[in-house]
């Protein structure tokens, strides 16, 4: 398959603009130091900058889970 990303939110999301909190619950992050595997697609790709400053994004081999 294709590669995929590891997205593991590392700030609270405490006092975040409600835009802000529905895109982490989109990439299915809900605590901190949780973790999900995601395809490495233009629209996560979107997500992550749009929550760039809560989360950490590392790129894997082998795809991810959509």
């Amino acid at each position: 398959m294709g590669k995929g990303l590891r997205i593991i939110l590392r700030k609270s999301m405490i006092g975040r603009r409600a835009h802000q909190r529905q895109v982490l619950a989109g990439l299915g992050l809900r605590r901190i130091d949780q973790s999900v595997v995601r395809a490495d697609t233009p629209a996560i790709r979107g997500m992550i900058a749009k929550v760039s400053h809560l989360v950490e994004v590392h790129p894997i081999d082998g795809g991810g889970e959509a």
